[in-house]
């Protein structure tokens, strides 16, 4: 397996972890605060699980857009 396969499969598993992660985020107030309008207003801060999510999903996008430009730049290096 050369390298170009490995970047190509690492970037679709990062693509799909970050898809569930982000749906599983999902469950957001913007419903609720278009029938209420204070729960719009209201400030909660992410513990447990919500917390791990959010940080899971930002360490995640961060390594996908890596990922990605290296997949763009190996071209260029000869790869």
């Amino acid at each position: 397996m050369n390298l170009r396969t490995f970047i190509d499969l690492a970037q679709i598993i990062l693509a799909i972890t970050l898809i569930v992660l982000v749906l599983l985020q999902a469950k957001g107030n913007s419903a609720s605060a278009f029938f209420n309008r204070e729960a719009a207003t209201t400030y909660r801060t992410r513990r447990g699980v919500e917390r791990t999510l959010l940080h899971a999903t930002i360490g995640i996008a961060t390594l996908f857009c890596v990922i990605s430009l290296l997949n763009n730049l190996l071209p260029k290096l000869g790869y």
